[in-house]
């Protein structure tokens, strides 16, 4: 008698409790099934954005039409991690590192809000250092340096707000400097030749 008492009270309050919880779409999809519209992604003929699983050569979760947490881009010719990092309501954010096809390591940079921020550095395929220098708000900023393939140095300066600015040295594979690369420059532009 005790049991059933409280039988419809145990499922009245299981049913209370399930309505509160929120319900997750396990939906996955293929990226190129989906169509963006104003930064936002729909399943084809849908008004409703897309919230679910992406799978396919890109590949991560995708929350009211944005890009959400980790994502991984793979190359469709062998498979290889091409790119790997995370979105945040649909922007880059932290940081994302990219790879060659052959596996070795590309560049890694960082992002704040959709913008690059902070340290990048690139290599070359052999591994060697490619370039190095920072971003502030998505334009380059600080001291940047450029190398060759073989390790030689092949260029350097300074960038403010995205452009060059100040003393820029561009060199030739053999050290020698690339006199019509360098000189001055003032907001871009360049205002003198190297003497």
């Amino acid at each position: 008698m005790k049991t059933l008492f409280l039988l419809p009270i145990l499922l009245l309050s299981l049913i209370s409790c399930s309505s509160e919880t929120e319900i997750i779409d396990l939906t996955e999809i293929n990226l190129d099934e989906l169509v963006e519209r104003g930064g936002v992604y729909y399943e084809k003929f849908s008004d409703i954005p897309f919230t679910g699983k992406v799978s396919g050569i890109k590949q991560g979760e995708m929350k009211n039409g944005k890009r959400e947490g980790k994502w991984f881009e793979y190359y469709w010719t062998n498979g290889q991690l091409y790119e790997k990092g995370s979105y945040k309501n649909g922007k880059k954010e932290g940081e994302w590192v990219r790879y060659y096809e052959n596996g070795s390591l590309s560049r890694k940079e960082n992002y704040r809000n959709g913008l690059q921020e902070g340290e990048r550095v690139g290599y070359h395929e052999n591994g060697r250092l490619f370039s190095k220098g920072s971003y502030k708000n998505g334009k380059r900023e600080g001291a940047w340096v450029y190398y060759f393939s073989n390790g030689q140095l092949s260029q350097k300066g300074i960038a403010k707000n995205g452009k060059k600015e100040g003393e820029w040295i561009a060199y030739h594979d053999n050290g020698t400097v690339k006199e019509e690369w360098a000189g001055t420059f003032k907001n871009g532009e360049k205002v003198s030749e190297k003497k």
